[in-house]
């Protein structure tokens, strides 16, 4: 299919933190404001239950380290209010605010809205466990981490911190790295599974062993097609598209596809220009795709996210549930091209136009 022209930008990781990206010129990320804050939950010493996580200067007994007194049983207030009292000893995290360009909105206004002064029983002294705490105020979030497909960062390790630094960083949304690089750190690595236990491609080494690129993937911009955290369709998708290799034509399966491209390049009969994958004027998309029962599906000749081939043509397609490698054999020629031996006898087609031809 032809790649049409499309700004991907505005699609670029909105669903990140369920609400707009921060200005460009902003030194500290804006708080989305449809964001609900939550109710503070208690910063009181666990009093006697197991702790996973203590504050040194509770532990030793030195209350006077944070509040005005050193006696345990009457501290009486915190010497400094927000943040302050804690970046007098992380000075670290404070050199972070001063020198990353997106700061967490709640670290602005005091460390205590995600951490425990005095103990927790989660790690970091945290009030609670990731996600649970993230989604206190993220509810956005919480609808799509209950969608069927469920992206495993969210849900498996460090949960949020798998992708987002709960502090500050130079990127959009709190990413700790850029957002393709984000994704490739995963899903360039061998042995990745979906949720049933399917194996999911290498996509750094497909990226690199094929130079033709779709065109969301050559903008790095993986989020185009996919939501970070969870949908109802497989494969994380924003929209229907085709799982299977056949399936019955209606504009709303390919929803996810004709987001950028022209519907016209697979309803049209006839056309001169919606495609040049033509005979004259004859759409050979509409032959293969439009079709009330078997009509071929986009994978069946194209590779979603890299190829070798010119239009992203595959080298092969798995066919059937024994995973046999059907080859597409497709060679492009100066005026169209020609498969050979496929799913049908070779065929060979020539775009130029019938008018064209009659003029010769």
């Amino acid at each position: 299919m032809e790649t049409l022209p499309r700004s991907l930008a505005a699609l670029a990781l909105l669903a990140l933190i369920g609400g707009p990206a921060a200005a460009a010129d902003s030194p500290v990320a804006r708080p989305d404001p449809t964001v609900p804050r939550a109710k503070p939950l208690s910063l009181a010493p666990m009093k006697g239950r197991a702790a996973v996580s203590t504050h040194s200067p509770y532990e030793v007994g030195d209350c006077s380290l944070c509040h005005e007194r050193k006696n345990p049983r009457d501290p009486g207030p915190v010497s400094a209010a927000g943040d302050k009292g804690c970046t007098v000893c992380h000075e670290d995290f404070l050199e972070l605010a001063k020198t990353r360009r997106f700061r967490h909105a709640p670290g602005k206004v005091g460390c205590t809205g995600c951490h425990n002064p005095h103990d927790a029983s989660v790690k970091s002294l945290l009030l609670r466990p990731a996600p649970a705490l993230c989604l206190d105020c993220h509810a956005g979030i919480t609808a799509m981490m209950n969608e069927q497909v469920k992206h495993a960062a969210l849900i498996q390790g460090a949960s949020c911190m798998n992708c987002h630094d709960p502090h500050a960083s130079n990127v959009e949304h709190l990413l700790s790295r850029l957002p393709f690089d984000q994704c490739v750190q995963c899903h360039g690595k061998d042995g990745i599974t979906d949720g049933a236990g399917v194996k999911l491609t290498n996509i750094g080494a497909l990226l690199e062993q094929n130079k033709v690129h779709h065109g969301p993937v050559a903008q790095k911009d993986c989020s185009a097609c996919h939501e970070p955290h969870g949908s109802p369709i497989f494969r994380l998708l924003r929209a229907p598209y085709p799982a299977t290799f056949y399936a019955p034509f209606d504009v709303k399966t390919y929803e996810m596809c004709f987001g950028c491209h022209d519907e016209q390049l697979v309803t049209a009969e006839r056309t001169t220009t919606a495609t040049r994958f033509r005979d004259g004027d004859r759409n050979l998309h509409f032959l293969h795709v439009n079709k009330p029962d078997r009509g071929r599906t986009c994978r069946a000749c194209h590779e979603v996210h890299a190829s070798q081939k010119v239009y992203q043509i595959r080298e092969s397609v798995p066919f059937g549930s024994r995973g046999y490698l059907l080859k597409v054999n497709f060679v492009k020629r100066a005026d169209g091209g020609d498969c050979t031996q496929t799913c049908h006898t070779a065929r060979a087609y020539s775009n130029v136009a019938p008018a064209a031809v009659k003029a010769r």
